[in-house]
Formats: structure tokens, sequence, C-alpha cells
């Protein structure tokens, strides 16, 4: 980029911030009123707006298995605004928006505070900073000059006026003046309203401007200043202390109003410190320092704080007046693997660290996070139920019948609010890459550091006990049931053509039998039976024997059928017990030749070709070639143990 092109960059930016400036009068302000009506919404539905702009993509689940088995026939609304910050919280995002939506149709939410209940690390902090960029990103609001509370221009219009000017302008005046614009439009311009000054304001966290935080105070010394202000002593000298002069509106709420404001660890507050928070939302007016009136109070309240604060503070019968006017919703950890995967390629993309990260490294890593979370059932063992949230299709192990995604979170209601949290693996993750000498980490060295980190965790043995389960054996058997699969794919040459012709010809055989007809060979012409024993050979993979076998037939056959019916194409990976199945019975052909190459010390001409071969399938696969001397050497001493 040239010297010109930086200059053309900073006067184009240049140009759009003057056009965006605004200076006249009321006046002048009525006319851009008039013009677009939109410029004085309130604060709840401006917020609205910012996050839907970018675009709402609405989901049919139906049309996706993957998502129909997670949520059902639910529909689901993706916001372009969070879709590349937050992943598998999109329940919790629409909670969140159908929030703002409710409050900026003025609705009740609009008078109540919006509140966020979760565990360490789950992303309260996340999306409140992405509400906060929203507005720091918008465009600059009218806002009467020199005003403390930025407060809209309309204020200004006497009540007795504003009917008729609300039918002028189409917009609902509501609010009034603060003290200070009231005794500036009395003593500065003798009640003449439409002469007073009118500027533009931006939103800044760091600027106070728009947006206002109050961290928890000591109980001890709980001074209301930070919230609304204070006298200005050095002018009491001056002023009475009743004249609006001496007032310093320099609180969290005069600097949030038309913005927000957050309240950080909430419940941690005195419980009479937090009505000045019920005040704002439900009346919105805020108290006035020392003796001046109340002040009108536009603005969105959000707050935070962990569960065990919540709980706290919601068993005291006392505090039945605030909890009437929270909306709690709930920021539980990521309990799909995918998603869970995206949050931590995501952070990494954003660091510095530039090694190669070998494949399944991020995905164990993101295993051991979400099986640390997963509430115990009697249904499926932890590692299935897993796979279920992901989006699997699992059958019951002898049986046709799929585990039922929403009987198991009916069994676990606080599911997802307790386990590992993203930073913790994300430290386990910085740790190995720059402990790495190769610059580059394997699931090998993820899985080693995750299991000294949990050992040096300072939680309750059980759970200590619980986790280094997870690490030492259940995962690492995943890992080598993949790793094997892996490994073996890369000996079998046209692998998906050989899968695909499997699938084919287990469907013709399982259709013919689910309908008592008979199979017409291609090259013969000749009428057949179904071949039983095939179909056997391929479903006795999974574990569906005698019985069962009937209604899987029948289940793959209808499946497929309804796939077709919808549109869908299909293919062997369509239903995943299938596809299972399948895998399993081609990857038993070569199983057998990959462990003797793999394992084999010294290897003839033949075997050393095979190995090169296999070892440049896995490079294509993603491996550089220092993970895949370490996997494979970790193969030999750990995969086939004779």
């Amino acid at each position: 980029m040239s010297s010109f092109d930086f200059d053309e960059l900073i006067k184009k930016d240049r140009e759009a911030k003057k056009h965006q400036q605004f200076s006249g009068l009321l006046l002048d302000y009525l006319d851009v009123v008039k013009e677009n009506p939109k410029v004085s919404i309130l604060a709840h539905q401006r917020m609205y707006e910012l996050l839907v702009a970018n675009g709402v993509k609405t989901i049919k689940t139906e049309e996706f298995p993957r998502l129909k088995r997670i949520y059902g026939n639910d529909v689901l609304k993706r916001y372009t605004y969070f879709e590349n910050d937050f992943y598998g919280i999109d329940k919790t995002i629409m909670k969140i928006m159908r929030y703002f939506h409710s409050a900026g149709m003025k609705g009740e939410e609009s008078r109540q505070v919006l509140y966020f209940v979760g565990p360490v690390g789950a992303g309260k902090s996340s999306i409140l900073e992405a509400l906060k960029r929203a507005l720091e990103m918008s465009p600059p609001i009218y806002v009467i000059q020199d005003c403390p509370m930025r407060e809209e221009p309309l204020h200004l219009i006497p009540k007795h006026l504003r009917p008729k000017f609300e039918q002028l302008l189409g917009v609902k005046i509501e609010g009034d003046l603060c003290p200070i614009c009231r005794y500036r439009l009395k003593n500065e311009y003798h009640g003449e309203f439409e002469r007073f000054p009118i500027t533009t304001s931006e939103f800044s966290t760091r600027a106070r401007k728009g947006i206002g935080m109050v961290p928890p105070v000591d109980p001890n010394n709980q001074d209301t200043s930070v919230l609304i202000g204070s006298v200005d002593i050095s002018k009491m000298d001056l002023y009475a202390e009743d004249d609006p002069r001496v007032l310093s509106l320099n609180g969290a709420f005069n600097v949030g109003n038309r913005g927000l404001v957050e309240f950080i660890e909430v419940f941690k507050n005195d419980v009479e410190y937090l009505h000045n928070m019920i005040t704002a939302t439900q009346e919105k007016s805020i108290t006035s320092p020392g003796k001046g009136s109340m002040i009108y109070f536009d603005g969105i309240i959000l707050a935070h704080s962990n569960e065990a604060e919540w709980n706290k503070f919601k068993s005291d019968h006392t505090n039945e007046a605030i909890l009437d006017r929270i909306v709690k919703i709930e920021v539980p950890y990521c309990l799909e693997l995918d998603e869970e995967v995206k949050i931590y390629q995501k952070i990494l993309k954003n660091s510095n660290f530039d090694a190669h990260i070998a494949p399944h490294t991020i995905e164990m890593a993101s295993m051991f996070a979400i099986l640390t979370r997963l509430t115990p059932s009697t249904k499926a063992d932890p590692l299935t139920k897993l796979k279920i949230y992901n989006g699997e299709e699992i059958v019951e192990n002898g049986s046709t019948k799929k585990l039922d995604i929403f009987e198991l979170r009916d069994e676990a209601n606080r599911e997802g609010m307790t386990g590992i949290s993203t930073r913790f693996i994300m430290k386990a993750i910085d740790v190995a890459l720059s402990e790495s000498e190769n610059n580059c980490i394997n699931p090998i060295s993820i899985l080693d550091n995750l299991i000294k980190a949990v050992k040096e965790m300072v939680i309750a043995e059980d759970d200590k006990k619980r986790y280094l389960g997870f690490l030492q054996d259940t995962i690492k058997k995943e890992y080598h049931k993949i790793l094997e699969k892996e490994i073996t794919r890369a000996f079998i040459h046209g692998y998906r053509e050989q899968a695909e012709s499997l699938f084919n010809n287990y469907l013709d055989h399982a259709e013919a039998f689910a309908n008592s007809t008979k199979i017409k060979d291609k090259n013969t012409g000749e009428e057949l039976e179904p071949d039983i024993k095939f179909l056997q050979s391929i479903e006795e993979q999974i574990g569906v024997f005698n019985a069962s076998a009937r209604g899987f037939r029948q289940d793959v056959t209808a499946y497929m059928f309804s796939l077709l019916r919808n549109g869908g194409t299909i293919d062997y990976q369509s239903y995943e017990p299938l596809k299972e199945a399948i895998e399993k019975k081609l990857t038993a052909a070569v199983k057998e030749l990959s462990r003797i190459i793999t394992k084999a010390r010294v290897r003839d001409g033949e075997q050393d070709s095979k190995y090169n071969v296999m070892e440049e399938e896995m490079k294509c696969n993603g491996y550089c070639d220092h993970c895949c001397n370490v996997i494979l050497k970790y193969a030999a001493n750990n995969l086939w143990k004779d």
C-alpha cells in the first residue's frame, strides 16, 4: 500500500465522520427527525436494530439432519453479528435477542434487568463485550449539547406541546430534561427551547460515553456516587445546595444513559445498593445527588455473576421485588464437540502462534472439556452421550432404537453449568505450543499436558479422579480407534469408492429384504434372493444381530427414502450407524496388513513401498513430517499390542 493509498483511506474516513457529525439548533434537529424518525428511538430498540442489521438466518432443522437430531423440530435463528464469535450457544443467543426485541417494542422487558448467569469462561463477559462493540460501531446519536446525560433533544419540547409535535414528527416523545439542562433552558435561553444547541455523540467504553460500568463495591463502603454522581463540594460556596450547578452527574447511570450500564458480579453488592438499579429499570428514573429531583433514564441494564451468588441471592425471600424485575438468561458451556473445536480454532487464529497442529489435537482437548460438563446418565456412557449431543446418529447396542437426546437432557437440568472451562483447555494448548521443540503439537502431547494440568488442580479428589479417567482411559481409547481407522484408511486405495460400492450393495439387498422382493443381477438379469449373509457381515460390525437386524434394515431403507423425498442426496455417510458398519467392514480387510507394516522394524521392498504411500496419504490429510513420524511410532507401540 502506497502513501497515496493511506492518504485516500484517511480522507474517506474523515469525510464519513464529517457526514455523521451535526451541529445545529433544536429546530434543525426537528427536520432531521421528520425525515428519519428512527434517530430518536430508545436504547433497547437501538441495540436490537444494531444486532439484526448484519442479517438473520432462519434455519428449519428438518432440512438439516444433524441439527434436527440436536434441536428436534425447533426453528433456529442465527444472527450474523454473533456468528463468528460464539459457538454452541445458539439457544442462549436467541433468548438474548428475544429480550431485546420485546424490550425494543416497549414490552415489559424494557423495564427489566438483563441478567447473565453461568460458569467461569462460558462467555458471559464476551457477550457483553460484543454488545458494547455494537454500540461503539454504531452511528453517532443526537444529543443536547453539553448535557451530562447526553439526553434526547426532544426532551426540550414542553409537555403541553408534545402531542402536536408527536403528530407532526411521527414519533412518541418520552422522558424529561435533566436538572442541569432544565436550569440552562430557563436561565440561559429564557425558555426558548428551539434555540438550544444540538450536536452528535459517539459511544465509547473508554471515554465513558453511553457505556457505564459498575464493579462490585465493598458492602461497608457503598457510595452511591458510583451510580448517580455526586454534589461538587467545591461549588457549595458559590451556589445553594439545591442548585443544579452543584451537581456532578458522572455516575454509571448518567454515563450509560441512552446506552448500557454493566453491573459486574452484581450480587456482591448490598441489596439497598441494588434498589437504584430497579428504580432505573422499572420507573425509568434515577435519583439525583443531593436534594435534586429524579432524573429520566433510558438505558439497558446488564448484570452478571456466577451461579453461587445467584442461588444465595435467590434464596432470600426479601429479595423478591428485585428478582421480579430480572430477566435471567443462563450462559452454559458449549456441549457440542464440533462447536467447541471452533472456539479454540478461533482463539488460536487470533493469537501469534504459528505452529503446526496435527489432526484430532484440538478435537481431543475439546472432547475432554465436554465430557467434564456432562451429567452421568443411566441411558448412555459419557462418550456416547457426547456423540449424541454432537448430532451423531447413535443406536442402542443390539437394538434399532435410537438414543433420544431429549430424554438425556430431561434427566440433566443443570448440564453445561459445571465442568472444565474453555480457559483451562486453552492454557493447556498454549503450554503445549510453547514447549514444542519442533513447532508442532499432536493429540499425544496435548493429552499429556492436560493430565499434568488436572493433577495440579485444586478440586475434590473424586472430580480429579473422574477427569483423569476421561484423559487416561475414555479419550485415549477413542483416539486409538480414530488413529487405527486413519492409518488403515491410508493403506486403502480408493477407500471412498469401495465404501460407496458396499453401501449401494447393502441398500439393494436391505430394500429387497424389507419389501420381500428379489434382486435382479445386473450382469445376468437373473432374479436372486437377498443375500442375508452379506447383510449380516455388515450389521455385525456394530453389534446388530438376529431379531434386531430386520428392524435395522427397515430403518435404513425408510431413512434413505425419506432423504430422497425431501430432495436430499444419499451416500454411505448418510446414516451414521450404517456408515460406521461399512467403515469397520472395510478396514477389517486391511487392518492386519497395516498392523504388520507399521510395527515392522525391518521392511521388505513391497512393505516399504506401502509404508511410504501410507505416509504420503497421511501428510495429504494434514500431518507434517514430524507429527506423522511421532504418530506412527506411537501407533506401533500402543495401537496393536500382540
